[in-house]
């Protein structure tokens, strides 16, 4: 026989038998009783709250499965009575928290009874629910203050529910400390750009003509004589090709002579100049059915600039587009695109024709003159013509 509570006059097996028939109000007497003098019983906690939520006393009830957590902080049965409880007493939030914890620390779904295994169904079914009303709460109050009108802000509300991740900088080779964590600029907010997109007809007419000599294009990614440590498709691939009017600080004449609008519309923007290894600039030709894994560029200190030239239809359709970190771009023919490369980005092309844009780098717009001279020198000094090959 069980142990006899004194006062109650009630063993500890007739306080759970008048739990499992049903006399929620006899056992919630022995157990109370009963709990005081075995402090350390997880049973009988566990038991003294379920008769405590059958009789709608939510406060003992959660003070009886908080201490059973307190002495098993991954007992699951609690875990799931204590979000049952917080869901009852109008906390839906708190009880998402439980039912989730719940779901995490379970055993593999092997090992869990049908019990169980339903009352955890139940569990993710409570908590997607909670998220959801969260969630629309969330949107709706943002979205009536006119806040998820901005790129960023509602950026920030994708990351806090989960349907975006966090992307920052991660150049491959040099980081400058204290610059914003911005993924693609507004082109509003340069003013040279009215100038070089009033020059899109010209410069795309070039860009055509040079389409037709294969010779002018190279594939972009090629290893050279540098080692072949990459296992991209696109390495020596000319589905993504490059013909360059300026490589790494040189002018390629012959390219050059050929292209006297876009040198011409060049001149004035603030290119990335660094004797040997900067400026770029090049047509960029991404052929029908190539996809450009996601990558970072090797600093932080440019900004990549595409001016689209040809464009094919698709883009509406997510066939043709360039996501920089939780940013997608959708060419448009004379509307430049203006990004922080050093943010992962990846470029793709699923439609029946060649997408080629005008590709350049400029300085990025907080860095000073001494910034500049700084981040030089760095470039100079480390041989980046080796580095960026």
């Amino acid at each position: 026989m069980g142990r006899t509570v004194e006062r109650s006059g009630m063993t500890r097996d007739e306080a759970f038998a008048a739990l499992r028939r049903g006399d929620f109000r006899a056992a919630k007497q022995g157990l109370e009783v009963l709990a005081a003098a075995t402090p350390s019983d997880v049973g009988v906690w566990m038991a003294l709250a379920v008769a405590a939520q059958n009789l709608s006393d939510c406060a003992l009830a959660l003070t009886a499965v908080a201490h059973v957590l307190d002495l098993q902080p991954r007992n699951v049965a609690a875990l799931l009575l204590k979000a049952d409880l917080l869901a009852a007493d109008g906390a839906p939030r708190e009880a998402a928290a439980f039912y989730n914890a719940a779901v995490r620390v379970a055993p593999p779904p092997d090992r869990q009874s049908p019990a169980m295994a339903r009352e955890l169904a139940r569990a993710r079914d409570a908590a997607d629910a909670a998220r959801r009303r969260y969630e629309q709460g969330l949107h709706d109050a943002l979205a009536a203050a006119g806040f998820l009108d901005d790129p960023r802000y509602r950026q920030a509300h994708d990351i806090l529910v989960g349907r975006a991740q966090v992307h920052v900088q991660q150049p491959l080779f040099f980081y400058f400390p204290g610059l914003p964590q911005r993924q693609v600029y507004d082109r509003a907010a340069f003013d040279w750009v009215p100038g070089l997109e009033a020059a899109t007809a010209s410069i795309a007419a070039e860009a055509e003509a040079l389409l037709g000599d294969t010779a002018a294009f190279r594939p972009y990614m090629h290893a050279g004589d540098g080692p072949r440590l990459t296992d991209s498709p696109l390495l020596d691939n000319p589905d993504w090709s490059a013909c360059y009017l300026i490589e790494r600080g040189r002018v390629v004449e012959d390219n050059a002579r050929r292209c006297p609008a876009t040198m011409a519309a060049l001149a004035g923007l603030p290119l990335c100049k660094v004797d040997g290894n900067m400026p770029s600039v090049l047509f960029s030709l991404l052929r029908p059915g190539t996809r450009i894994e996601p990558h970072h560029g090797l600093f932080n200190t440019r900004l990549i600039c595409h001016l689209p030239l040809i464009v094919p239809a698709g883009g509406e359709d997510g066939k043709l587009g360039l996501r920089v970190g939780n940013t997608v771009c959708q060419w448009r023919r004379g509307e430049t695109i203006i990004f922080d490369d050093s943010i992962e980005h990846e470029a793709w092309n699923e439609t029946e024709a060649p997408r080629v844009v005008l590709l350049f780098d400029i300085w990025r717009p907080e860095l000073t003159d001494r910034d500049r001279a700084f981040v030089a020198r760095v470039f100079e000094a480390s041989g980046m013509a080796q580095i960026s090959a």
